[in-house]
Formats: C-alpha cells, structure tokens, sequence
C-alpha cells in the first residue's frame, strides 16, 4: 500500500528527526548494544503475524521499506521480513567475464586502492587490513590491491550472492562488538570493523584463480548471519576466532547467506583489478551489477 502525501511528508519529517547526527548516534551506540541486538534476535524470531505486521508498520517509520520486490507472502516472524527473497528475474547479472558484480544490494561507502595495508572506513578514519583479517588469516595477497565498502540498509534486500563463478575454501568468524556501522558511526568511531562482530571468506575466482576476500561486518540488531557452504548461523555467542574449512564452488550470482537484518560486506582484490566504472561513494548498487573489473588475460592465456 502507498502512503498518501500527507503520510509520506510526516515519515519525511520523523526520518530527518531521527537522522540528527547526535541523536542518531546517541540511540544507536550509547545502548547495552550487544544485549540490545540479543533481544531483537529473540524477538524477531516470534511467530505471530499480528504482531509481525505491526512490527513492519513501525519499520516504516524509520527506513523506506519497500516489499513490492519480495515474494509474496505473509510474514509470520519479523525474521521471515528481514531475510525476505526476491521475485525471480529483479536481478540480472552483469553477463561480462571480466566483470565482478556486486554481492548485494548496497550504497557504496569507501572504496579505491589499499593502501598497502591501510584502508579507510570514512575520510581521516584508516584502519589495518590485518586487524580486520584477525590474526588468524594472511591478508598478503589483497596488500596493495583493491576493496569496496558495501552498505545494505535496514531496508535492503539482505541475503548475499556470489560476484563470480568461484570456490569458497575458507571462513573465519570472528565474535565482537555491535556498533553501528552507518555513516554517521563511521566517522567517529575508530577502526570500528574492527570490533564488530565479522566473519572472512577467502574464495578463488574459477577465470584466472584469483584470491578475493569477502567480509561480512555485523551491527547493531543484526549480529548474526547465515552461510549456506557451512549449513550455520554465526552469531555472537561463538568465540573465535573459528576456523572453517570448507571446499564450495558457487556460479555468479549464486546465493552464499544472508544477513538477519542490514549491515556491511567488505570486498577484497588483488593489485591488478579495477573499480568498475561509475563505482564511487554513495552509489547505489544492486546485486548482480557491475563491481570490478578483473585483469587483462596474459597474452595467449584463455583466463578460464
């Protein structure tokens, strides 16, 4: 159902209200955050559509929730919302096989070269690609090479895809904390990946065996997330860091999880790739459209 204009100016004037810098950070990061992001998890996992439905008309009020692309269907938990799939064909890939596509829905954050180790979550805010790692893992192969910072709001579309036909052979989880991971947190929080709770996995791309590294960041509300290669539910009650092997080829554009609600996916490349055209901060993107640009074959070489 459409909000009449009247509605949509008064969602307008609470949004902007609750888009106040200081409120905005003061209620979402000055709260027991992980005790907080428990209870939602509890709570969104009651099934009764009565109060599930009620639950959506105040998330209305917040973000710009949009169903129309979802399956049909009616909600039984405020969980069944939040992993929601798609109609089939919303989602075309970017057919190029020289071309990485976005895992997700998102807004683009910081991207562009690293920096041999250092990156950037927001300008003047630099943290370690090995701290994000974990001590755990070899960030070797992504040193000097380059990442994109992908956003999925509240609202989004929250599952997860592959950007290219490719092998998942490892995952570490990595337990933290729950800070927000919105603009406004970003540039007043240090290193604040870093602490959230996050999980790597390490693929090698079936065209040329380049290693990616995709790294899911979790925030408040929202700190778990779903792998189908491991058939599990990472959440903040593992310690870590946890070390998963596993050996799951995917084709582009296959789905590899989900997040229980929005949050952040880090993409990793080796030196040699670009950002694809028009793939800056603040773009919108959607799953399947173009994200980097892979690196031109040796001579003679096929690249498969």
């Amino acid at each position: 159902m459409k909000n009449s204009p009247t509605t949509a100016t008064s969602l307008s004037s609470w949004r902007r209200f609750w888009l106040q810098e200081d409120l905005n950070f003061l209620l979402t990061n000055r709260v027991p955050r992980i005790a907080l992001t428990r209870l939602v998890g509890w709570y969104s996992r009651l099934r009764s559509p009565l109060l599930t439905r009620a639950s959506i008309a105040v998330w209305r009020l917040f973000t710009d929730l949009d169903l129309d692309e979802a399956e049909p269907r009616r909600y039984a938990s405020l969980r069944e919302c939040f992993t929601r799939k798609l109609k089939p064909g919303l989602r075309p890939l970017d057919s190029d096989p020289d071309v990485m596509c976005s895992p997700c829905d998102a807004i683009v954050g910081a991207c562009g070269p690293v920096q041999g180790t250092r990156l950037f979550q927001a300008k003047g805010y630099p943290y370690q690609m090995g701290e994000l790692f974990g001590p755990t893992q070899d960030a070797r192969p992504f040193h000097d090479g380059v990442y994109v910072t992908l956003r999925l709001t509240s609202a989004m579309y929250h599952r997860f895809h592959a950007p290219h036909d490719l092998v998942l052979d490892h995952v570490t989880y990595l337990s933290g904390d729950t800070w927000n991971v919105n603009p406004i947190a970003l540039s007043r929080v240090e290193r604040l990946f870093c602490r959230n709770e996050r999980a790597v996995l390490r693929a090698r791309l079936q065209r040329g065996g380049h290693p990616i590294a995709l790294v899911p960041v979790a925030a408040i509300l929202v700190a778990s997330m779903r792998l189908h290669a491991l058939d599990v539910l990472l959440h903040l009650r593992w310690r870590g860091p946890n070390e998963m092997p596993c050996d799951a080829p995917a084709a582009k554009g296959q789905e590899l999880g989900w997040f229980e609600q929005g949050s952040t996916i880090i993409v990793f490349a080796p030196r040699g790739f670009e950002l694809a055209q028009g793939v800056e901060p603040g773009r919108r993107l959607r799953m399947g459209e173009a994200l980097m640009r892979l690196p031109a074959a040796p001579s003679g070489a096929s690249g498969d």
